[in-house]
């Protein structure tokens, strides 16, 4: 469904990705995993068209999307949703408004201007934030919620697009251990429910292992890691990561069992 040709951006004379050549045959969920300056923000980037490809290609069931071009770039980016680290939200705009934007790219200018939006359109948003736990705070403005329940709204507008492809980027890297497992389980259960393909950019090496059926590895822009959770060994997150033979896959978890079995270690150490 998904391939990359040798697909590459540079920045001047710097290059972030680097000849990247991937085939993904069907909708899963895959996580990217790399120190960061790896490549993989930039990667989802040129997915979603925020950023054009310096050279190479990649194409979505046999359309190539590096030659798209005005309206459909912004037909794309409704086929390919983005969830950023920072949720992009309206701070001051309530909860359901905020979902509601997802539909912005097929609505005319004038009912954009006047936040209009069908009676069908504010159901189906709200029956989204229910799914995803959240209904509760509809009428809310964005910014009184909580970092976790902000980026459940970000994956909420997303999926208000209606999305063949979901890129996250980050999700959870700037959430407490809690609302970062929420979310990658909100994100899976949209994969297997929907049946959506979703790329998902980690720092997190349990994180990868736990929630994804595919792992890639990105170092200095390229590839350098392609296999299943199992296959992800710590030899080879050490190889990915650039790490010493101390590398330790603690400095990089999100799980709270090995986040307090780590700190207990400490503690009898220093004891």
């Amino acid at each position: 469904m998904l391939t990359f040709e040798k697909l590459t951006k540079s920045f001047g004379t710097k290059t972030a990705v680097d000849a990247v050549s991937l085939t993904i045959d069907r909708p899963m969920m895959v996580g990217v995993i790399g120190r960061s300056g790896a490549g993989k923000s930039t990667l989802l980037r040129m997915m979603n068209r925020l950023a054009p490809a310096t050279s190479g290609s990649f194409t979505f069931e046999g359309r190539d999307i590096t030659e798209l071009r005005g309206r459909d770039i912004r037909a794309w980016q409704s086929d390919c949703a983005m969830i950023f680290q920072q949720f992009n939200l309206v701070p001051r705009m309530d909860v359901v408004s905020n979902v509601l934007h997802g539909t912005l790219n097929r609505r005319s200018t004038l009912a954009t201007l006047f936040n209009l939006f069908p009676k069908d359109d504010i159901y189906r948003a709200i029956d989204i934030l229910e799914r995803l736990g959240i209904a509760e705070n509809a009428a809310k403005r964005a910014e009184a919620l909580s970092g976790g329940q902000q980026q459940r709204v970000a994956i909420a507008r997303a999926l208000m697009q209606d999305p063949k492809i979901i890129l996250a980027d980050e999700p959870i890297a700037s959430l407490d251990p809690m609302n970062a497992q929420i979310v990658m389980d909100a994100l899976r259960r949209i994969h297997e429910e929907d049946g959506r393909m979703i790329l998902c950019n980690l720092h997190t090496l349990d994180t990868a292992r736990r929630y994804c059926d595919r792992v890639i590895g990105m170092r200095d822009g390229r590839v350098v890691f392609d296999g299943t959770p199992d296959q992800l060994t710590t030899g080879v997150a050490r190889d990915i990561y650039g790490a010493e033979a101390d590398f330790s896959e603690e400095a990089t978890s999100t799980d709270i069992s090995v986040l307090n079995t780590a700190r207990r270690a400490r503690l009898e150490t220093a004891s």
